[in-house]
């Protein structure tokens, strides 16, 4: 029986579709790496009994990323990253050990069916699985087939087995066009941000941004908010004249008709204008037309109009939106929400689709009318090749869905009905009036059919009066003409609707990637958005983009990544060479990033108009040990210390507070020590700021505090505070924090565990003495008389945190409440409770991995 190992890309889809291929018949396991499960049945492949194991990765297996010392800001030359710098893949997320995992499972399986979504993406994560476990599976007898790709649009049970009935391959042209898009995106955005990263950040206080980053999308989509900011900034009202008239058909009524010249601009002419109409006694009417008008109903929808709804209509950002939809296909409420596509095929089943929502009480009379009296074909539309309009593919409820699941998926919903209802009809009428020699017009509209607006109510013809019952010839008093003067209006800051819309007209990204590139100018401190989801952009955005502009135009203008688009799209469909377009693309803007750093004055010509210098910036904090002045401490992003004197910038932690220390000075350069803290339920530890900088040894790196510092007598040092290996991590060992008293706590200098231990202690001290049973460093507590927790009212004890039964009450682990990202390890399953092996620096023993009796003494970690 040959065993076949099939892989989706999330874990919920996997359960999905092997419950549908399976009938539920299928046994179900926890895989090595505690994220992906594994689902196993016997089923019938290729006309033959065979085993299946169902499994899924979790999104990219593998990420591109510079090797070695190219991963340095400070050791690189940015332009070198354009071609002289070597890339490799590197696993996307090392704590999944997905590679591992995948070879695991496919080890001895004769073939392998891809379940991937089904986008370029999608395709190039196949190939990753592919290199993964390949070299495990049995090998092919002669040319036998082993690699199957399934196509599918959305989780039911049609689509699923109707695509494992007519199973294709994998395409290696639409994966090498994301190769080189990463590719790309890697070598050009790491260059121009690392470059001006540092080259601002080293002149300036008050930019308030982590990182000063370059895209080659990021950037013409940061453009275009900022063109927008620009015109209304150099917008200049102007004043206009409009003569507007009422007349009274009837005794009681009134209409208000609108002038045939609309506006002037000159008052003058206005006036002359008013006085004529104002000689007439009487309107009368010149011509009555009557047309019957269809509003359209809309056409399928595809990624982009959904994003774009989501907006505008919804409140919510794109990249919210996204995630929303992404969780509704995988739980098979709608179809695959990543399509350029707006035209259905011929075979969709659009009446099973739409019998599925029969029973909504909110639709529920429109969708049995529309099955009774027949639907409407829906309007023909774009057809990209790629996927289905998105559809709900189930009924829902908003107790099941709730919040903003329930409002895309009503608003899906609604849109499908109405791609299947009829046009909406409604009577125009026209009635034409000369009051002197000046024309003036009344438009009315009597809806005679409402169609699909009766699903989508927003998009209803509005209520009017009814125009009165007139022929030509017909006169009617004038009620009153006056003369209006108004102003012209600036347009508004663009909204992310708009602003979805001019990527998607300028080909600035894909469906998938333009709630990201979004994203990212919000979270880079960019733009902000403001109420109706507008984009305004912030000083920093504002004169990037003007520096851009000043230097090199192309930069921010759509057309350059236009072009680049165009080119990954013909490397997706084989009429591309995918290295001729690498090199092609990299030598553009190699040149332009050469230009770039020697043109830079120009941009920093506007950025010393906006932001104040570091000298100028923050408050005196600590002193610098080379010259004893004080140096500046400046809070906005990044956070960092300056001394002007010496012109020597000092990046801290982020994502925390800042503090001086005691007065306390490092041993080693004479530098004030500052300490971080990352609230009271968090950690907290001194540093300082050269060491921080610049590791003093051999086996420190550039961003350790002194919980991490290897100097052998320093008081603050590991070597003094360390006391034993972290209980979840590999690598940290638990350090005791001196500032912590009376709550008093020692902490993992590598991840985020934390242990609260000796309340109300009066001093707690790491003792040069070890544990004879585990190696960690025993620790000497001291307690007031009146709070000792001690037996026999001793107030002085000295023993092992780990092992020591008098301790074991006293001792209470948790996790901190951390915000920065080298903390953010330890939160995965536990192992076991080894405390690895080695001295720590200083000469003092790590606790060895534990006895059988140790484990036990520990278990009250758990």
């Amino acid at each position: 029986m040959r065993t076949v190992l099939m892989v989706a890309e999330k874990p919920s889809l996997a359960q999905s579709i092997a419950k549908i291929l399976s009938r539920g018949n299928m046994s179900s396991r926890k895989g090595l790496n505690g994220a992906c499960s594994v689902h196993e049945y016997t089923g019938s492949f290729v006309g033959q009994t065979a085993h299946f194991k169902m499994t899924s990765v979790c999104g990219h297996v593998m990420t591109l990323d510079f090797i070695g010392k190219y991963n340095s800001w400070d050791k690189v030359d940015p332009a070198e990253l354009f071609s002289k710098a070597p890339t490799e893949k590197k696993e996307a997320n090392p704590k999944l050990t997905m590679v591992k995992f995948l070879q695991v499972e496919g080890r001895g399986c004769d073939c392998i069916v891809l379940w991937l979504d089904c986008d370029k993406e999608g395709e190039n994560i196949c190939f990753e699985v592919l290199d993964a476990v390949l070299p495990v599976m049995n090998k092919p007898r002669g040319s036998e087939r082993t690699i199957y790709r399934a196509k599918f649009s959305s989780i039911t049970d049609t689509d699923i087995c109707n695509a494992m009935n007519h199973l294709g391959e994998p395409n290696r042209n639409e994966a090498l066009s994301v190769d080189a898009r990463q590719e790309l995106d890697l070598r050009i955005g790491c260059a121009f941000t690392r470059f001006q990263t540092k080259y601002f950040q080293g002149k300036y206080g008050n930019l308030d941004s982590s990182l000063i980053s370059f895209g080659p999308c990021q950037t013409p989509t940061l453009g275009f908010c900022v063109e927008r900011h620009d015109k209304i900034q150099s917008f200049k009202p102007e004043t206009y004249w409009v003569l507007q008239a009422k007349v009274h058909p009837e005794k009681e009524s009134s209409l208000t008709l609108d002038w045939d010249r609309v506006r002037v601009f000159d008052r003058e002419v206005a006036q002359m204008f008013l006085n004529i109409t104002k000689m007439a006694k009487e309107a009368k009417v010149e011509s009555v037309s009557k047309k019957e008008k269809v509003k359209q109903r809309p056409l399928a929808l595809n990624t982009v109009e959904m994003l774009r709804v989501a907006s505008a209509a919804l409140g919510m950002g794109p990249q919210h939106a996204m995630q929303i939809a992404e969780r509704l296909y995988t739980q098979g409420y709608i179809s695959y929400p990543r399509t350029e596509t707006t035209h259905y095929p011929e075979n969709f089943d659009l009446k099973g689709c739409l019998r599925q929502q029969a029973s909504n009480p909110y639709w529920a009379e429109t969708v049995n009318a529309l099955l009774s009296e027949g639907i409407n074909r829906p309007r023909k539309g774009h057809d990209a090749g790629d996927h289905p309009p998105i559809t709900p593919m189930r009924a829902a409820t908003e107790a099941e869905l709730g919040g903003d699941g329930w409002r895309l998926y009503e608003y899906i919903t609604r849109h499908f009905i109405a791609t299947v209802s009829a046009d909406c009809k409604y009577l125009q009428t026209t009635i034409s009036f000369s009051i002197g020699p000046e024309r003036f017009t009344c438009v009315g509209k009597v809806v005679t059919s409402p169609g699909f607006t009766e699903i989508m109510p927003w998009h209803s013809i509005p209520l009017e009066e009814s125009l009165p019952h007139c022929e030509k010839g017909d006169l009617f008093p004038i009620g009153e003409i006056k003369l209006l003067e108004k102003q012209t209006s600036p347009p508004d800051y663009l909204t992310e609707a708009e602003l979805i819309t001019l990527m998607e007209k300028h080909g600035i990204g894909t469906d998938a990637s333009i709630p990201v590139h979004i994203n990212n100018i919000c979270q880079r401190n960019y733009v902000t958005v403001e109420s109706g989801r507008r984009l305004k952009p912030t000083n920093l955005g504002i004169v990037l983009v003007h520096g851009y502009y000043k230097i090199d135009a192309e930069l921010v203008l759509p057309t350059i990544r236009s072009a680049v688009e165009k080119q990954l799209n013909l490397i997706a469909l084989g009429k591309a060479n995918y290295h001729q377009v690498l090199e092609h693309t990299l030598d553009i803007f190699k040149r332009k990033f050469h230009y770039f750093v020697d043109s830079i004055a120009g941009m920093d010509e506007l950025m010393e108009v906006s932001f104040s210098p570091l000298a100028a910036t923050g408050k005196p904090l600590s002193r610098c040990g080379k010259c004893h002045r004080f140096m500046k401490y400046i809070q906005a992003k990044p956070s960092r210390l300056h001394c002007s004197h010496c012109d020597d910038t000092y990046s801290l932690p982020q994502n925390g507070t800042i503090k001086l220390y005691k007065e306390l000075r490092c041993p080693l350069d004479d530098f004030e020590l500052v300490l971080w803290s990352s609230g009271s339920r968090g950690k907290s530890y001194p540093l300082c700021p050269y060491c921080y900088n610049h590791p003093p040894f051999r086996d420190m790196k550039k961003g350790m505090g002194c919980n991490e510092c290897t100097h052998p007598t320093c008081q603050h040092s590991l070597s003094m505070l360390g006391i034993g290996q972290c209980v979840e991590c590999e690598n940290g060992v638990l350090v005791l924090d001196s500032t912590s008293g009376p709550k008093w706590k020692m902490a993992c200098n590598k991840c985020n565990v934390i242990v609260h231990f000796f309340e109300n202690a009066h001093k707690v001290r790491v003792s040069p003495e070890t544990c004879d049973l585990c190696e960690a460093a025993l620790v000497d507590v001291d307690f007031n008389k009146a709070k000792s927790p001690l037996p026999g009212d001793e107030t002085q004890h000295s023993g092992c945190v780990f092992c020591d039964p008098v301790f074991q009450d006293l001792v209470e682990l948790k996790h901190a409440a951390m915000r920065h990202p080298m903390h953010r390890g330890g939160q995965g399953k536990r192992q076991g409770r080894g405390r690895g092996k080695g001295r720590r620096p200083g000469g003092r023993l790590n606790p060895k991995k534990p006895k059988d009796k140790m484990a036990a003494l520990a278990a009250y970690f758990v």
